[in-house]
């Protein structure tokens, strides 16, 4: 498996959290979060798999264009960036040594972290 920084979700999650789109949420809270596989089709059908693209910061590129598993590293609920889908993706970003990614993730990190200590 080939996977990869999406740079294009990379700057629309940064962009998110530039205009505020964000749950500052806790550590584990994306498996309460988290779309569910039904929201995610749904999705698809209104937006298109682009714009569910979008909402993942990685993407295998040993999977076929334009299906669900290509995608990876989700942080958001397709509305709002959430905290703890970025520390999730963090996480398993380090673990899988996926640089990019991980590297991604703790600036999106850092990010929110600055917001939230604003608030």
């Amino acid at each position: 498996m080939a996977v990869k920084l999406n740079d294009k979700s990379y700057d629309f999650a940064r962009a998110l959290v530039e205009r505020g789109k964000v749950v500052l949420d806790e550590r584990d809270d994306w498996s309460e979060h988290q779309p569910s596989a039904q929201e995610e089709n749904t999705f698809i059908a209104e937006h298109g798999i682009a714009a569910y693209e979008k909402w993942h910061l990685g993407y295998d590129d040993e999977r076929p264009e334009g299906t669900k598993g290509r995608y990876k590293f989700p942080y958001g609920d397709f509305q709002d960036i959430h905290r703890c889908a970025v520390l999730a993706a963090e996480s398993r970003a380090g673990q899988r040594k996926y640089i990019d990614i991980e590297l991604a993730t703790a600036h999106l990190h850092g990010m929110l972290e600055t917001l939230r200590a604003a608030r």
